[in-house]
């Protein structure tokens, strides 16, 4: 799947920038910051607004030219201008009490995640920060958390996690579905059909336009500015650009405006545009089928939608596991997204497969936090990464009743000094048994239950 100049979407999922788009940023804060992005490997996303009270889409059903799809939910009207109403109007019954940063971030931090990738603001516009830009947001009197000593939640959330060391990245939504400068109340259809663009003539109107650009910069420059280091800008709706309807937003300009005066290290990733202000690249609720050899992180969910839903069925520890070391195999970072409820809590079940996520990074975590990909990547039913003097295999087991295996045939990567076995504490043997191959043997384990892998150490003289 790769990305093209107009942001493709298949049932509000996006395709991704296509590696040969890809520019290579000069900044050396920014680079350095993209090195450091890449040793992390797994972020901590997170899709939250007030319609997670209703289990629905976030955003997509108010937008018709998405109803086919995230509509489904939606059973007691089909009254599209009256759900758009009701849908704003959750913004008054939203009071997520049982909300608590410190153990969110405990959570994560348990989990393995190295960083957290927080919605501030969804297509729909609500604003989960204190900004002065509108009142639809989740410090205002008419959202009764706002009362709440956690009502900043962008604040007390990104405070959490970076007390716990792990960095923040801002989602950040260019469309903005509740503002008048994008769907302006002056043009909307006799039908009162909407779609996700603006639904007016931006060259007709500079003027409104411009106002929405200010908008956008200022709401920006509140969370650059008055909510601490923010390592990433992550930025989506990739349908607001230059070339389609004359959306630009200058995006490069306020970044570049960022980076001059509170966060020069900070990574921009506009996602699905392609140019200099993609520092890495997106793709979305999939795993490429090839290694891509520039910056790239897949977002993906461990439930079925980014959003709430009271039906939701969740990923298994062993897929997510698999999932991870397949991404990284290939170069890339994973970010695992899951949905808070209503009340604040996050969802037992989800969780639980993060925990056991947790529990193999413990004890293989060496393999997974600071390498890269290590040709030939994924052959064989077995996956690399290295670093430095150090390559490291993964032999992944399908399921729970999957026969352990004590014989691997391997690449040789050179010669080799010490072969071991990370998720257990057993004997193992190498041996080059022919040109550009070795034997790996399992001589005995300490754990009888079919593991999630088999991780090994192969520690080379020179690699």
């Amino acid at each position: 799947m790769a990305g093209t100049k107009k942001d493709a979407m298949n049932n509000g999922v996006h395709d991704y920038t296509a590696e040969d788009m890809y520019v290579r940023p000069h900044n050396p804060e920014v680079l350095e910051a993209l090195d450091k992005f890449r040793d992390h490997k797994l972020g901590f996303m997170i899709h939250w607004s007030p319609a997670c009270q209703l289990g629905i889409y976030e955003s997509w059903c108010m937008s018709d030219d998405s109803a086919d799809w995230s509509k489904k939910d939606v059973d007691w009207t089909d009254d599209m201008n009256e759900f758009r109403q009701q849908y704003r109007n959750l913004r008054t019954t939203f009071n997520p009490i049982r909300f608590q940063p410190e153990v969110w971030a405990d959570l994560a931090k348990e989990c393995g995640f190295q960083y957290l990738l927080f919605t501030t603001k969804h297509h729909d516009g609500f604003c989960m920060w204190d900004t002065e830009t509108t009142d639809y947001k989740v410090t205002s009197p008419n959202t009764p958390f706002s009362s709440n000593r956690y009502a900043d939640i962008c604040r007390h959330l990104f405070d959490a996690f970076r007390e716990r060391g792990m960095d923040v990245h801002a989602y950040f939504s260019k469309p903005d579905w509740n503002t008048p400068y994008y769907w302006s109340p002056d043009f909307t259809r006799p039908d009162g059909k909407t779609d996700r663009n603006v639904n007016y003539d931006v060259a007709e109107h500079p003027e409104l336009w411009e106002k929405f650009v200010q908008m956008t910069h200022r709401q920006i420059t509140e969370i650059m500015t008055n909510y601490g280091r923010i390592e990433a800008l992550w930025l989506d709706g990739g349908w607001v650009r230059p070339d389609n309807k004359g959306q630009d937003v200058r995006i490069g300009e306020i970044v570049e405006r960022i980076r001059e005066t509170t966060q020069p290290h900070l990574m921009a990733v506009d996602r699905t545009v392609g140019g200099p202000y993609e520092n890495f690249i997106t793709p979305e609720q999939t795993v490429p089928d090839h290694p891509i050899m520039v910056p790239w992180e897949s977002c993906v969910t461990v439930g079925k939608r980014f959003s709430f839903n009271y039906d939701d069925e969740f990923k298994s520890a062993r897929q997510l596991v698999h999932m991870l070391v397949n991404i990284i195999a290939k170069g890339g970072n994973l970010a695992l997204n899951i949905a808070p409820q209503p009340d604040g809590r996050l969802p037992a079940k989800g969780m639980a497969a993060l925990r056991d996520l947790g529990t193999f990074l413990k004890r293989n975590g060496e393999a997974v936090y600071g390498t890269r990909e290590c040709a030939p990547y994924m052959v064989d039913g077995m996956a690399f990464t290295r670093k430095g003097s150090m390559v490291y295999a993964f032999h992944l087991y399908p399921d729970d009743s999957s026969e352990v295996r004590d014989s691997f045939i391997l690449p040789n990567f050179g010669q080799f000094v010490s072969v071991s076995l990370l998720s257990d504490d057993g004997e193992v043997k190498a041996e080059e048994i022919e040109e550009g191959k070795i034997r790996i043997t399992v001589l005995s384990r300490t754990t009888p239950e079919t593991p999630y892998a088999d991780v090994f150490r192969i520690e080379l003289r020179d690699l």
